[in-house]
């Protein structure tokens, strides 16, 4: 009960702010301004559940349902639907998607439920290719990364781990071949094919690549930020230095940040 209170009382403060006597800023908002605080809101909840603090968390999740019951308040505003169908919309799909809850079908396990999933999902939409349904718009890694569920769905895959590797090894070589020609649009393809095979190596291990560049690049940043702080209290500057000194300096750095 007092879920849909709260959710109300948020439905009710957004339309306040989008009525005549509400705030100027709020009204201007169309659905194409939105879309970078939509993108802004998504990373901020992914930074909190990363952080590990349940009210930043909290909070960060507000942020986000207000982008939805603001979009939703726009839609409602043309005429074309209000966040009552929304919740709906998500409810009823829920409910096709889980037969095996809702319905009289079995689910021995998660990948069963997952190719049953995506077997309704074709079945609703009417696509026509096992790729449909990936957004564009997504950031590149996760962009590879449901291309390559999808294909690896309907038996587009490579056996096991090692095919991957394989096909690392060879694209690094046509990598190696294009910079070697200098040709810059074969080496743009070349790392694109590159990173693609990585994106599918992650895959494979069960690893989430996105994840795995996050935690690279910190590591990074507390190296590096190491290297920099030292040289800087033995007064020098890191461009000042030798590329021997750096890489020593480097090793050391691994050794005590980690």
């Amino acid at each position: 009960m007092r879920n849909g209170e709260a959710f109300q009382r948020l439905v009710a403060v957004m339309a306040r702010l989008r009525g005549p006597d509400g705030c100027p800023w709020d009204r201007e908002q169309t659905l194409d301004s939105l879309r970078r605080w939509l993108l802004e809101e998504t990373y901020e909840v992914l930074c909190a559940i990363e952080g590990g603090d349940p009210a930043t968390h909290r909070d960060e999740l507000g942020d986000l349902l207000l982008q939805v019951v603001f979009q939703a308040r726009i839609r409602e505003e043309e005429g074309a639907f209000d966040v009552a169908d929304v919740a709906d919309a998500i409810a009823d799909k829920m409910r096709r998607r889980h037969p095996h809850v809702f319905g009289d079908e079995d689910a021995a396990d998660a990948a069963a439920v997952s190719r049953r999933w995506s077997e309704l999902k074709e079945t609703e939409v009417g696509r026509t290719s096992a790729l449909d349904g990936v957004p564009a718009a997504l950031p590149a890694l996760l962009r590879a990364l449901r291309v390559g569920e999808k294909a690896a769905g309907v038996g587009f895959d490579w056996p096991d781990h090692r095919g991957v590797l394989e096909k690392i090894d060879e694209e690094r070589a046509e990598l190696a071949d294009a910079m070697a020609a200098n040709d810059p649009t074969a080496m743009h393809h070349e790392v694109g094919d590159y990173l693609f095979t990585v994106v599918n190596l992650c895959r494979h291990l069960g690893l989430d690549p996105e994840s795995a560049l996050q935690d690279t690049t910190r590591r990074f940043e507390r190296r590096f930020r190491a290297v920099e702080a030292r040289a800087a209290a033995q007064g020098h500057r890191l461009r000042d230095l030798r590329a021997d000194d750096l890489e020593l300096r480097w090793q050391a750095a691994k050794a005590e940040v980690g």
